[in-house]
């Protein structure tokens, strides 16, 4: 036990990751060393050690004063988040329940840490189904699936990343593997982007794979983009997005978010989202 009645996290990792739910905990922009071991239960000297750490890695940035605040990086801790979740399954309970809710298959995306801007999944819930049932190749899930600019599922992070990011990601050709609907013209891309933004999902058309339209939302957290979360139908079935499906999308990026900042899920079942 620490001083002041403060814990010692069992891995640093673990340590940096509760700094970092501290200040979505706290609430509002900026906050000093003291207020952040308080919500972490960690001792002052060891979140001032993670937060000078931090201010060089881009993951937390001094505001002066003694302030901090969440950087740029930060979304490159979803993955940590996710792992060191109160309960290790409660990611793929949201997506199964997901998946039930609308009848589609469901994914979650996060922006990969390293490698430049691109996205990776995560999870999955897609019961019986397979990458020959999606009419995807493994190239093509190497290709297709990283790329920020094809898909719903890229689009949802691509459109709340910096103008910057944009610019590299645009500068990217579209994979060869991409379906017939993809958005090979970066004015219209540009145009979906605005979209997305305002209001708050995305929606694809044979994108990713012939034959397969797609609804996905972003994964926030504290204003910062981690990743998306996506429903795919065959076309035939969802010629049109219906409002339920959105809203079953939106809702379960949202209990995604609080997963990331440490709060627990409702349990599989009892969500009266997933109604």
């Amino acid at each position: 036990m620490a001083k002041n009645g403060a814990v010692g996290g069992s891995s640093h990792a673990e340590r940096v990751f509760r700094v970092q739910r501290a200040f979505t905990q706290l609430g509002g922009r900026a906050h000093g060393p003291g207020a952040l071991a308080r919500a972490a239960e960690l001792d002052d000297s060891t979140v001032y050690r993670i937060l000078q750490s931090g201010v060089h890695q881009g993951i937390f940035v001094r505001e002066g004063r003694g302030l901090y605040r969440l950087g740029s990086a930060a979304p490159q801790l979803g993955l940590k988040a996710l792992a060191h979740s109160p309960a290790p399954d409660a990611a793929h309970a949201l997506l199964e329940a997901l998946r039930r809710a609308t009848g589609g298959l469901a994914f979650l995306y996060l922006l990969a840490p390293f490698g430049g801007a691109h996205r990776q999944c995560a999870d999955m819930a897609v019961g019986d189904s397979d990458l020959t049932e999606l009419g995807m190749t493994p190239r093509a899930v190497q290709t297709v699936e990283h790329s920020l600019r094809v898909g719903a599922a890229g689009r949802a992070i691509l459109a709340y990343l910096p103008e910057t990011i944009q610019s590299e990601v645009l500068d990217r050709p579209v994979p060869d593997e991409a379906g017939p609907g993809a958005f090979r013209d970066d004015v219209r891309l540009l145009a979906s982007l605005d979209r997305i933004r305002a209001r708050g999902y995305a929606l694809g058309r044979e994108e990713c794979a012939a034959g397969w339209n797609e609804c996905a939302a972003p994964v926030t957290w504290d204003g910062l983009v981690m990743g998306s979360v996506l429903v795919m139908k065959p076309k035939q079935v969802m010629t049109r997005c219906p409002v339920t499906v959105i809203g079953a999308v939106e809702q379960t990026a949202a209990a995604l978010a609080d997963l990331g900042r440490g709060q627990p899920a409702v349990p599989d079942g009892n969500d009266p989202r997933m109604k």
